[in-house]
Parts: structure tokens; C-alpha cells; sequence
């Protein structure tokens, strides 16, 4: 659908209408229905047919417009672009020669689709235009093709004895039936597509659902009839390495994607559910480099004290927060910056998420015994300057981490915890002596990940008195605001109502949801003389927060409002990331 303020862009420039006219048209639409779209409007009242609207724009984009509502498309030609991202997209290939493609759109300017396509197939781009209607007909074909193929997939024998190889036998078979396979690479590539760290396929009584977890949030993106749930599964676990008859127990395994763009390591878990097997798979890109500070989302003087810290050449630097926070890649940037010739890095991971060029990776297998605890006795034997934990979850592994910073070494560790005075009792409660804390840690770094507003549609606000006294009910805003007029975001006199505040309001870069992207946001806890002291006295996390924030450290709800000031994120992602 062509938006309001683009449409007016289009009929303006291609002449269709002229200032008056265009005037009369909005006026007449204002008494109609003032919620009416102007395209709704046009079509609706029958002013303009579909056809002619989209050949205009056609027009306004210099593009050649096609209508393939008559068009059959060959099935080879319709699959080089998967279903889920053609339907997202708003794009379908529909012709082809040696060095060509062609395709159809309802958004020319969606360039990194595009870019997707072209690296995918080797092959230069002809863009057309088109209209939805043309477009809806042409994606019938993807489901009449898949169903005549699904159609050919044969059902799976009983469990059981001789029954039992059998049905191994016809899974291995059914995995490498064409359509599985494309099932499955469409539902990856459109996963690599959308920037997704998560797929969950999900069988229920009737279908299965494929769920992506982009930016943080779930969302459904596309449903399968039940009959391909064997065939995805068979397929997932060989190219996992998993066995092909263990339904009744879950199986970890990992697998590869690789092509001249990008790298990927899947991380697959199945699990026996009710209705079959889930599988979730975590998308590791391998190519991906460690981010700068900045680029992590660090205020100034956060970025100070962890620069500051981790020139130390020995102690303790803890990242902390629930899992999918970014605790590993904050550590992978601070890695980054240590990462020299002249020191020994190593690190106990589960698993090895990014790989590092210069540093010793080791992943823990405790089905073999080699454990956090025991990986980190063996790395110490190694002569490292630096040593990353992957997560200290046991008292022997904090113990151990401790008297290796004791002894002269940087040790990075991540915790499981709330905020970052909460770190401290908890290593209190695995019995690490307060002293040895409040000698060894240099810093405790907090974090939660907010998505980032699009930067292609983003618009601007100010906060309602509704709106304001909602806020003050659920967070004390009156603190936060002195503390942004105290770091300088906004000025000493300025109050909230009058700042100006940003969201995306939702666009086809962004799939409609406003967010495009993540940002860290933290609390930095430097552990000084005086916060020591406390850690020694056996102080609550509330009293080490008091003082830390005397001392002028900014919490992660400070740090974010910081953030959404500066159109960073939005409030409700703040509030969404931040409430207990």
C-alpha cells in the first residue's frame, strides 16, 4: 500500500494532479472519512483503477510496471526467492536469462533486499513494479507448487522393532525430499534475511509454526501444513548430526551455513513436546567482528571507567544480566581491545559464540568432564595474561576465578544478576570470602538490550499529561530527570513535557514494527576504596547501590532515558527491558 505522504509525493510530481486539485481531493476525502487512506479513498470511490495507480508510481520511480495476473511463473524461476521473504517483502522473481533477473515489487527502495537476492543468485537485477492485486496471484503459485509436492511425501510407518529401521531408512529419505529441503533453507535464508538470533518451529495439532526471534521479540512468520513436521525434523538433525530415531529425549547438536557473504554456526536443540519435537536453533554469525564501546551504546563516562579498568593488569571484570542481554558480546569488545601480540588470551566458553583471531577458544563438554571449573584449572597452567570465563554458575569455578585474579591475572567473568551491586552478595553466597571480593573486583557492568528506533521512519513526540502521570506511577522519573540535567543530556532548566521525544512509526525497512536494530544499555558499578570497605563489612546490594550512585554511577533506566532523549530507543522500551 502506497503511504499518504508518498502517494501526495507521487501524484504531484508525475502530474497526475496539481496543487488545487490534490487540495480538493484531500478535502473531499476529510468529509468522506477523515481515517480514509488516499489510496483507499481513489480505489474505493472507483476515482482511479488499481492498475493505474501503481503504473503512476511506476512512473515516479522510473521503473517498468508488469501485471502478473496472467503469468504463470516456472516453478525454478518462483523458488530463487523463498516464499516467507517474497510474502514479507513484498517481491517475487517471475523471469530469468543467463545474467538476469527479473523481478516484481511493491517496494523499490527495499535495497537490502535486494542485495540479499543478488549475492544469493550471481545474477544482475531488472526491478519492475507492480500492484498488490498482480502480486497476491503470482504468490498462489508458491502454495499450488508446494502443495503438489508436499503431496508426494509419503507417511512415516509405526515405531518399533523392524518397524523401527524402517522408519529410520524413510526419514533419511524423506530429509533429502526437495521440497524438505527447501522448506528448510527457505525458513533459514529468510532468518539470515531478517537479522533473526533465534528460529523456533513449533508443531502443533494441525500445522507448524515458524517463529524468529528479531531484535528480541518473537513473531510468527510463517505456518506449514503438519505433514512436512517429520521431514523438517529428519532434516535439522542431519545436517546436525543427531540421531534420526530419538524421539522420546532431547538432542543438542550444531551445523553450518556458509557462503561467500556470511558464515553462520547453528546451535539446534530438539525437544519432545506434546504434539512432536520442537526445535530451536540460535544463529552464531562467525564473520561477525567484535563492536567498539560506542558501538555497544556506552555513555561517556561509563566508557571511561571500563577503559580505565581493563588497563588493569589484573582483577576482576563482571558482565551481568538474564540471558539474552549481550553480556558475551560486551565481553568479545572488551576482548577485542586486550587482544594483542603481547598478551595470552584464553577462554572457557559454552559455547564458543564468535570465533577470535590471537585468542585461545575452548568450549566446556560436560559429558566428558571438562567443566568451567576444570577448563579454567587447565588454562591457568597455560601461561594467559587474560582469561574469559564464559559464566561462573558454581562456587568452584568462582573460587578458582578469584584466586586466578589474586594471583596476577585479568579475569572476565559473566554473572547471572538483576543489576550490578546484586553481583557482589551473590559471590558472598558462593562462598567467596567478602575480602577477596572486595580485592580482586575492578568493575561490574549491568546490561539489557533495547531495540533501536528505525531510522527511516521515526517521528517525534512529546509526552501527554496522561501519558506523564502514567510514568510517575510506575517509575520515580523525577531522580531519573535530575540525573540527565546532572550528565548534561538535557539542560538544567528543561523540564519533561517539553522535551522532545522519538519512535518509529512503522515502515516496510522495519516490517511495520518501528524497531530496527539493538542498543546496550548499563550500569557501571567501579568497585573504589570506599565501595571495598562495604563488600569487606558484608553490606546489602541496596547499600553498595546507594553509595555507587552517590559516587555518580548512572543506572540502566538513567542510562536508557539518556537514550531515548537522544531518539536512540523508545520509553516503553526502556520500561519493557527494565521493570523487575
Amino acid at each position: 500500500m502506497l503511504h499518504n505522504e508518498l502517494l501526495k509525493k507521487i501524484l504531484l510530481e508525475t502530474g497526475t494532479f496539481d496543487r488545487p486539485g490534490l487540495a480538493d481531493l484531500l478535502k473531499e476525502i476529510q468529509k468522506k472519512d477523515p481515517n480514509m487512506s488516499i489510496e483507499a479513498y481513489l480505489l474505493k470511490e472507483k476515482k482511479m483503477p488499481e492498475e493505474m495507480l501503481y503504473r503512476i508510481a511506476a512512473q515516479y520511480y522510473k521503473l517498468p510496471f508488469i501485471n502478473l495476473k496472467e503469468q504463470p511463473i516456472r516453478q525454478d524461476i518462483l523458488f530463487i526467492i523463498p516464499e516467507p521473504i517474497a510474502l514479507s517483502h513484498s517481491i517475487i522473481a517471475f523471469d530469468k536469462t543467463a545474467d538476469e533477473l527479473r523481478v516484481a515489487t511493491l517496494d523499490p527502495t527495499n535495497l537490502q533486499t535486494f542485495e540479499f537476492i543478488k549475492r544469493k543468485t550471481n545474477l544482475k537485477m531488472k526491478v519492475y513494479f507492480s500492484c498488490p492485486s498482480s502480486l497476491d496471484v503470482a504468490m498462489k503459485q508458491y502454495r499450488q507448487s508446494l502443495s503438489a509436492e508436499l503431496g508426494t511425501l509419503t507417511m512415516l510407518p509405526k515405531k518399533g522393532g523392524e518397524a523401527g529401521k524402517e522408519e529410520e531408512a524413510k526419514l533419511e529419505k524423506l530429509a533429502e525430499d526437495i521440497p524438505i529441503v527447501r522448506v528448510v533453507d527457505s525458513i533459514l535464508e529468510h532468518a539470515i534475511l531478517e537479522g533473526a538470533s533465534d528460529i523456533h518451529i513449533e508443531p502443533t495439532e494441525t500445522d507448524v509454526i515458524v517463529r524468529f526471534r528479531v531484535d528480541g521479540v518473537l513473531k510468527p512468520v510463517m505456518t506449514f501444513p503438519k505433514v512436512v513436521a517429520s521431514g523438517i525434523v529428519a532434516r535439522i538433525k542431519i545436517l546436525s548430526n543427531l540421531k534420526l530415531d530419538e524421539h522420546r529425549l532431547p538432542q543438542d547438536g550444531r551445523f553450518k551455513i556458509e557462503n561467500p557473504h556470511y558464515k553462520f554456526s547453528m546451535r539446534v536443540s530438539i525437544l519432545p513436546v506434546y504434539d512432536g519435537e520442537k526445535i530451536v536453533m540460535r544463529l552464531l554469525s562467525e564473520t561477525a567482528k567484535a563492536l567498539t564501546f560506542d558501538q555497544l551504546g556506552f555513555n561517556a563516562r561509563a566508557r571511561a571507567a571500563l577503559e580505565r579498568n581493563i588497563k588493569k593488569p589484573h582483577g576482576i571484570i563482571f558482565v551481568t544480566g538474564p540471558t539474552g542481554s549481550g553480556k558475551s558480546t560486551t565481553l568479545y569488545s572488551v576482548l577485542g581491545v586486550l587482544n594483542t601480540p603481547k598478551v595470552n588470551i584464553s577462554t572457557i566458553e559454552d559455547p564458543v559464540e564468535y570465533r577470535m583471531p590471537g585468542v585461545n577458544q575452548s568450549q566446556v563438554n560436560p559429558k566428558i568432564g571438562f567443566t568451567f571449573a576444570g577448563g579454567l584449572r587447565a588454562l591457568l597452567r597455560q601461561d594467559p595474561n587474560v582469561i574469559m570465563v564464559g559464566e561462573i554458575r558454581d562456587e568452584e569455578t568462582a573460587g578458582i576465578a578469584v584466586q586466578a585474579a589474586m594471583t596476577g591475572h585479568l579475569v572476565l567473568g559473566t554473572l547471572h544478576t538483576n543489576d550490578a551491586a546484586t553481583s557482589l552478595p551473590r559471590l558472598i553466597d558462593m562462598d567467596v570470602p567478602p575480602f577477596l571480593i572486595a580485592f580482586t573486583a575492578n568493575i561490574i557492568v549491568a546490561q539489557r538490550l533495547v531495540r533501536k528506533n528505525c531510522p527511516n521512519c521515526i517521528r517525534s513526540f512529546k509526552i501527554t499529561a496522561r501519558a506523564m502521570e502514567q510514568l510517575r506511577e510506575q517509575i520515580d522519573i523525577d531522580t531519573i530527570w535530575s540525573v540527565l540535567q546532572r550528565e548534561g543530556t538535557v539542560a538544567k532548566n528543561q523540564k519533561i513535557e517539553e522535551t522532545t521525544f522519538w519512535r518509529g512509526a512503522g515502515c516496510s525497512q522495519c516490517n511495520e514494527e518501528g524497531y530496527k536494530g539493538r542498543v546496550g544499555i548499563y550500569e557501571v558499578l567501579e568497585v573504589t576504596p570506599e565501595i571495598s570497605e562495604m563488600i569487606n563489612a558484608k553490606a546489602t546490594a541496596e547499600d553498595i547501590k546507594k553509595l555507587a550512585i552517590k559516587q555518580g554511577m548512572v543506572t540502566m533506566i538513567e542510562d536508557g532515558f539518556m537514550k531515548a532523549v537522544n531518539a536512540v530507543t523508545t520509553i516503553e522500551e526502556i520500561l519493557r527491558v527494565t521493570k523487575d
